[in-house]
């Protein structure tokens, strides 16, 4: 119990020895050492089954199994197509929530996509999410119910982010229930879309400017299959096999080409050959509401990866009641290490700050250093 160690007695005792400060000393070590103690027995861990793992709650315990097997058989260890997926999966289920439509607007991250398959992946916003769905759904089969649809999707977004170096851990919270109804059409906006149209739909799932910049963070390890299908795999940045600050500096360079036949709709033009560059994408980093956010997470890899755990934090719980929930982020992988080269933002070679195209009119875009060698090509993922 913590309440006698501020008893009046306790209290007293500490006044009684106001004039001995030896005393006083070894008084507030005692109880220092009585509130520590006591603050850990109340964080009680079980042993799983396993013999092997240790939780905080043993519902975590059936957890571990499967993020072993993710790893080994779905992520294989790597940054590749199959995180990219997933983490944009994480987004598609949970952002159809809406705060001004109520349940007629969504679930948010209740495994959806999943369970109404057949009606969700056919929206066009989600062009493309079929082939994750059904890769995700066979591998949810095969766990007999442990899990719900909604809670797998986040778990698988945030084990396979971890395989990305630089990504920060993500929480996990289990307890999602199934969802019911198919979240409706419009929930996910389409990079075609206005400024206005963008932060309108994320403010009515209750996100602010800062949080959409935030979460455009997974961008970093993302590539476009659909936007030109005639080059699958076309990455957002030179760096995707790294959660680093790239992709904000490489958004704000001046475009001059597409990296295909050009003119396909959400399609804009990128400053490096085989790279992707989204309108949504283009128009976030110069409107005055979100230029100077986005422009902070230049050379800033901390800040930025904080902040996109915080917003990821927010959007895998959208729609649930998280006192219903059990925070099993333990089971979660230590992210990989950035390599050190990585760490600070740089131009790509060839590119200054004079192919800056500044956006936030009240701070410098930072001083970047430019990589030598010849103009880079961006290889398909």
């Amino acid at each position: 119990m913590i309440a006698p160690l501020w008893s009046y007695h306790s209290l007293a005792g500490l006044n009684h020895h106001r004039r001995d400060p030896e005393m006083l000393i070894k008084s507030l070590v005692l109880l220092v050492t009585l509130i520590g103690a006591t603050n850990a027995s109340l964080t009680r861990r079980v042993t799983c089954p396993d013999g092997v793992h240790i939780a905080t709650h043993a519902a975590c315990c059936a957890l571990f199994p499967i993020v072993d097997n993710l790893q080994n058989h779905f992520f294989e260890g790597e940054c590749g197509e199959e995180v990219h997926e997933s983490v944009r999966l994480t987004f598609h289920d949970a952002i159809g929530f809406s705060l001004s439509q109520g349940p007629s607007g969504g679930g948010g991250a209740d495994g959806s996509i999943i369970i109404f398959e057949d009606i969700e992946t056919q929206y066009p916003a989600n062009g493309g999410i079929d082939e994750i769905v059904k890769k995700q759904s066979r591998f949810l089969s095969q766990l007999g119910g442990i899990i719900s649809p909604g809670d797998f999707i986040q778990l698988a977004g945030a084990v396979g982010i971890s395989n990305c170096p630089g990504a920060p851990r993500l929480q996990f919270l289990l307890g999602r229930p199934n969802a019911t109804v198919p979240a409706p059409d419009g929930t996910v906006s389409a990079p075609f879309d206005s400024t206005d149209a963008i932060l309108a739909r994320f403010a009515d799932a209750g996100f602010n400017s800062d949080e959409v910049i935030a979460l455009l963070a997974s961008h970093t390890i993302a590539a476009s299959d659909h936007v030109d299908p005639s080059i699958p795999g076309t990455a957002f940045d030179s760096t995707p096999g790294l959660f680093d600050t790239q992709f904000f500096v490489e958004v704000q360079l001046r475009g001059t080409h597409f990296p295909g036949a050009g003119g396909h709709p959400g399609e804009a033009e990128s400053p490096l050959e085989g790279e992707m560059r989204l309108m949504s994408d283009a128009v976030l980093a110069r409107d005055s509401r979100t230029a100077c956010t986005w422009q902070s997470f230049v050379n800033n890899q901390d800040g930025m990866a904080k902040a996109f755990a915080d917003a990821m934090a927010k959007l895998a719980v959208l729609g649930q009641d998280t006192s219903n929930m059990v925070d099993c982020s333990e089971v979660i992988p230590e992210p990989k290490r950035l390599p050190f080269a990585n760490t600070l933002s740089v131009f790509p070679p060839g590119f200054t700050n004079a192919d800056v195209e500044q956006a936030c009119f009240t701070v410098p875009f930072p001083y970047l250093s430019t990589l030598p060698g010849p103009i880079a090509y961006v290889a398909p993922v």
